[in-house]
């Protein structure tokens, strides 16, 4: 993932922007109370996210964290609380001097099973499971903004719910879960959510920095499964059986022809293996050999193309080595799109929060986030937090074991997204 630090919003999108900013009494008259509480609310924000990056737990195994977040809106004074929302997702309400309009905050709960190399005080005691992709500081985050949200809930021109997402790193196979089964259970109605906003911390984004964009901005998602079937034999008669290893390896190869050979290399695709398995010793030929990885796209149409060149070209190698082949493809998310006219909007938000210098545009990237499916049902806006920090070492990858964030981009994130909501209420508000 690499973000443009320095290149700042185009002069004609922001004035375009203001003439949808939403009035500046009514947004300002709030601005120094947010910054106020969020100060105030700082110290348990960073306790809340060290707390939880202690106890990582994976994609539809959130039940510590659940109760961690439904326990800390209970402290704060929410009583509207959902537990159990696909599996273990906590959705809230605070409700507001109208009861719409209203708009929703989201935050990703689950880690990676990623062995911690960090050797922070704090690091990961659930051995091989990590948060190494930032979602517990976009836990903290939240509820930081809804500790600063419920105390002005009484300023509020409406009213704002509070999405706690399980599984947004994709459930484990034959289970179903994050934003999908969040959207199929509800999450956007009763009452029904006019927007949504969420962040996504950036590892090469400085501290203080919001990116965002307008229109596509991460990738879709899809998530292959591929089982090569062969004959065993032994290592040293290989010509008795049917070999996947070597099927594999051309099939591994072949996909790579795909982008830039068969689609317009000015297109963005990527086909990515993660996993090869296949054999249990040194001196015989497997039978099974199963490959798994990803494909990512921005344009929906290379998408539909590229699954199908994928199955061609697996099916037509495979039988070239006399290997039969089964195939899951699997749609996992769209590609994150966000609303032009909402982005518009809020950018006066963010260069408010942040100041103009700090709210820079951010490049399409290949990374992929099921907010998407919030946002075929709603508007919404997602954006990039900066966390990145050369001083203290916060300069890693996420994903990576070494992955650190800087916690003085916590309570930027809080008045972010605590902002994003008072100024999108109090501009949709009759």
């Amino acid at each position: 993932m690499s973000i443009r630090r320095d290149r700042l919003p185009c002069l004609l999108f922001i004035a375009a922007a203001l003439a949808w900013a939403p009035s500046a009494r009514a947004a300002d008259a709030l601005l120094d109370q947010v910054q106020r509480l969020t100060e105030q609310v700082t110290p348990q924000v960073v306790a809340w996210r060290r707390d939880i990056h202690a106890h990582p737990e994976t994609a539809n195994r959130e039940e510590r964290t659940s109760r961690v977040v439904a326990e800390a809106l209970r402290e704060m004074g929410i009583t509207d609380i959902r537990t159990g929302v696909a599996h273990h997702g906590v959705v809230a309400m605070i409700p507001g001097k109208r009861a719409q309009p209203v708009v929703a905050l989201r935050a990703d709960m689950d880690a990676l099973p990623v062995q911690e190399a960090t050797g922070l005080p704090f690091a990961s005691t659930n051995p091989g499971v990590m948060h190494a992709c930032g979602h517990d500081g976009h836990t903290a985050m939240l509820l930081g903004a809804a500790k600063v949200l419920h105390t002005l809930r009484e300023s509020l021109p409406g009213s704002v719910k509070l999405v706690f997402q399980p599984a947004e790193e994709g459930v484990p196979r034959g289970e179903e879960g994050g934003a999908r089964l969040m959207v199929e259970q509800g999450v956007l109605r009763n009452p029904d959510v006019g927007a949504i906003f969420g962040l996504h911390v950036a590892p090469d984004v400085a501290t203080g920095k919001v990116a965002y964009r307008a229109g596509p901005m991460f990738a879709s998602v899809d998530r292959f499964h591929v089982v090569l079937r062969g004959k065993q034999s032994h290592a040293a008669m290989p010509w008795t059986g049917i070999d996947p290893i070597v099927a594999a390896a051309h099939v591994i190869t072949a996909i790579q022809s795909i982008a830039g050979h068969k689609i317009d290399a000015r297109e963005s695709v990527v086909v990515s293996i993660g996993v090869i398995r296949g054999g249990h010793t040194w001196n015989i030929i497997p039978d099974e050999v199963e490959l798994e990885g990803t494909v990512r796209t921005h344009d929906p149409a290379v998408r539909e193309r590229v699954a199908e060149l994928f199955r061609t070209v697996v099916e037509k190698t495979a039988a070239a080595h006399d290997v039969q082949t089964e195939i899951d493809y699997d749609n996992y998310g769209p590609a994150v799109w966000n609303e032009p006219q909402l982005v518009a909007r809020m950018i006066p938000t963010l260069a408010r929060v942040v100041g103009p210098e700090n709210a820079v545009e951010s490049p399409l990237v290949m990374v992929g986030e099921d907010f998407a499916r919030y946002q075929q049902v709603v508007p919404g806006m997602f954006a990039f937090l900066g966390v990145m920090n050369e001083s203290i070492g916060a300069v890693h990858a996420l994903h990576t074991p070494q992955f650190r964030l800087d916690e003085a981009a916590l309570p930027v994130g809080v008045r972010v997204l605590s902002q994003l909501a008072i100024d999108w209420l109090s501009d949709a508000a009759p």
